[in-house]
C-alpha cells in the first residue's frame, strides 16, 4: 500500500518541521540571560531577584524559567544549556549534585565543577538549612527538643518532600545517623504544612528560611548529631556567561552578601501568607521597600476571581492549546499511518501496540527528566514528544479496532468492484473505520489537555505554571486557577467531538438524493 507509505513520510516531515519550529522559538537570542528556579517559594523569588538585577544590563529581557522541578532536572537544565544560573545551595552542591563532603569549600567545589563548565560565586548571605520540625504542643507533651529525642518516639508519623527522602543529604543518611525506623510518607513540601497542621502526620522536613514556621506554631528539632551541613545560597552559573554577559555579571556580583535570613524569611512570608506576587517581592527588596526583615502588613490579598482572569490567562491558554493541538496533531499523523501498516500482521500490530503500551506507563515526571537528558533541552520540545507519545495508544489502538471492525462483506466488495488495496482503503475502510478512529483522537485529546499540566514542570508554559506555583505556595485558589482553565478547555473538546460525531452520524442517516427525471 503506497497510501500508508506517504502518509507516514509526510508526518515524519511535519513532525520534524513543527519540532524545529517549536525549538527555535523557545530559544531566547544570545543576548538574554535565562534564569532558573526550582519548585519550592524562595527560589521563585531568588529567581526574580536574580532577573529583575541583570535586567538593567541586558539587551533584551531575561527569560525566568520558573518551578522546573527538583535539583535533578534544574542542574540538568542548566548543564545543557537550557539555562545560565539559579540560586542554589552549597550543601546540595557538595553532596547532591558532586556527590562529595558536605565540607567541601567554594574552591574545591569549582575545581570539581570546571570540566564540567559550571562555576559556584557570589554568595547571597543567608544560610538556608534542612531540619525537621513537630507542632509545638507535641514538643512540648513528649519534650521533644532535639532529633534524638524524635528518634525515640517511632510511633509519630513522618511526612517528608520527596526529594527530601531521596536525596543523597537526605532521609536514608539521617535514618542512620539517628536510628530512625519510621517508613516515611512522601509529600510536596508545599502540602507538608497543612498535613502537619491538620494532624495526619506528626513531622516533616522544613527548610530553615520557610515562613510558615511561625505561622503555624511549629518546634524545629536541633541536629544534635550535626548531620545536615550548611546551605548557604550561591548562584550556580555556566562560566560562559561573564563572557557573554559582563554588565549582567557585574550586576549580580552586586547581590554578594545582600540577602540575610530575617530578609529572605519576610519575602517567603509576603508570597505565601499574603499572596504577593514573587516579581513585586523582588522588586520591592531590590527598591529597598522589602528590606526591613518584616512581612508588609497592609497588603491586600488577592481574590480567586483575580487570579483565575489574571492577565497571565490568554498567554497560557495559547501555550496550553499549542502544546495539546500540536502532540495530537502529530500523534495522528505517526498513529495512522503505522495502525494501517501493521493491521494486517498480527504480530508486528500486537508489537507496536504494545510498545505504545509500556509508553503509555511512563510516569510523566520520569520521561519529562529522561527526554531533558537526551535533547540537552527543556521547554516545549521535550514537552511536545512526551505528550506526542502519550496520545500515540488510544488513536493506533483505535485505528486498528475500526479497520478490524470493517464487514468482511464490504471489504470483499471493494475487491469486487475492481478496486485497488489503496483505493479500498481509502474509499472503504477508512470511511467506516472513521467514528473509531474520531473516538481515539477524542481521547488522546482529554489525554493530552491533562497531561500537559505538567509540562510547566520543565519551563514548557501552560495552565500547569498556576498549578505548580499553587502546590508551592499551597494556596489552593491558585491551584483552582489552574485546574478549572485545564477543565474548561477539555470540556470544550468534548463538546466539540460531539458535534462532529453528531453531524457524521446525521451524515449517515441522511437518505441519498433521488435522481432528476
Amino acid at each position: 500500500m503506497h497510501l500508508p507509505h506517504r502518509i507516514l513520510r509526510t508526518a515524519l516531515l511535519l513532525l520534524t518541521l513543527a519540532w524545529l519550529c517549536v525549538a527555535a522559538s523557545a530559544q531566547p537570542g544570545e543576548g538574554t540571560l535565562r534564569v532558573g528556579s526550582k519548585r519550592f517559594t524562595e527560589s521563585y523569588i531568588l529567581a526574580e531577584l536574580l532577573a529583575q538585577t541583570a535586567a538593567p544590563h541586558t539587551a533584551s529581557p531575561p527569560v525566568v524559567r520558573q518551578g522546573l522541578g527538583n535539583t535533578a532536572i534544574v542542574y540538568e537544565a542548566l548543564r545543557s544549556g537550557a539555562i545560565d544560573v539559579y540560586a542554589e545551595y552549597t550543601g546540595t552542591i557538595a553532596l547532591e549534585i558532586l556527590k562529595g563532603s558536605p565540607t567541601e569549600t567554594r574552591e574545591a567545589m569549582n575545581a570539581a565543577l570546571a570540566p564540567l563548565g559550571l562555576g559556584v560565586a557570589v554568595p547571597l548571605g543567608f544560610n538556608d538549612g534542612y531540619a525537621l520540625a513537630v507542632r509545638a504542643d507535641d514538643a512540648e507533651r513528649l519534650g521533644l527538643r532535639t532529633l534524638s529525642d524524635l528518634a525515640r518516639h517511632p510511633e509519630l508519623k513522618l511526612g517528608l518532600s520527596n526529594e527530601f527522602i531521596g536525596r543523597a543529604d537526605g532521609w536514608r543518611g539521617l535514618a542512620a545517623r539517628y536510628g530512625f525506623t519510621q517508613t516515611p510518607t512522601g509529600l510536596d513540601h508545599g502540602l507538608a504544612y497543612e498535613a502537619v497542621a491538620a494532624k495526619q502526620i506528626d513531622a516533616i522536613d522544613i527548610y530553615t528560611t520557610d515562613a510558615k514556621i511561625d505561622h503555624l506554631g511549629l518546634r524545629v528539632l536541633e541536629d544534635d548529631k550535626k548531620y545536615f551541613p550548611r546551605y548557604d545560597a550561591v548562584l550556580l552559573y555556566r562560566l560562559d556567561l561573564p563572557a557573554r554577559l559582563p554588565k549582567a555579571w557585574a550586576a549580580l556580583q552586586a547581590l554578594e552578601g545582600r540577602i540575610d535570613e530575617r530578609a529572605m524569611i519576610a519575602m517567603n512570608a509576603r508570597a505565601e501568607l499574603q499572596s504577593v506576587p514573587f516579581d513585586a517581592i523582588a522588586r520591592d527588596f531590590l527598591s529597598g521597600t522589602g528590606n526591613s526583615g518584616k512581612a508588609q502588613p497592609k497588603e491586600v490579598r488577592r481574590g480567586f476571581t483575580a487570579k483565575l482572569f489574571g492577565p497571565d490567562l490568554w498567554q497560557l491558554t495559547r501555550q496550553h492549546l499549542v502544546l495539546v493541538a500540536v502532540s495530537v496533531g502529530v500523534a495522528i499523523l505517526i498513529g495512522v499511518p503505522v495502525a494501517i501498516l501493521v493491521f494486517s500482521h498480527v504480530r508486528l500490530r500486537a508489537a507496536v501496540l504494545g510498545v505504545a503500551s509500556i509508553l503509555q506507563t511512563v510516569p510523566s515526571l520520569a520521561l519529562l527528566a529522561v527526554l531533558i537528558s537526551l535533547l540537552g533541552a527543556i521547554g516545549a520540545l521535550p514537552a511536545l514528544i512526551a505528550l506526542t507519545l502519550y496520545s500515540l495508544l488510544p488513536i493506533m489502538r483505535n485505528t486498528v479496532t475500526g479497520l478490524a471492525e470493517v464487514p468482511n462483506g464490504l471489504r470483499m466488495a471493494g475487491t469486487a468492484l475492481g478496486m485497488t488495496p489503496p483505493q479500498s482503503l481509502r474509499l472503504v475502510l477508512l470511511p467506516l473505520a472513521l467514528p473509531t478512529l474520531l473516538a481515539g483522537i477524542r481521547t488522546a485529546t482529554a489525554i493530552a489537555i491533562g497531561t500537559a499540566t505538567i509540562a510547566a514542570f520543565i519551563g514548557a508554559g501552560g495552565f500547569g505554571e498556576r498549578i505548580v506555583t499553587g502546590l508551592a505556595l499551597n494556596d489552593r485558589e491558585l491551584l483552582l486557577a489552574g485546574a478549572l482553565p485545564a477543565a474548561a478547555l477539555a470540556l470544550l473538546s468534548e463538546g466539540i467531538f460531539e458535534l462532529v460525531e453528531m453531524m457524521m452520524r446525521r451524515r449517515r442517516r441522511a437518505p441519498p438524493l433521488s435522481p432528476l427525471p
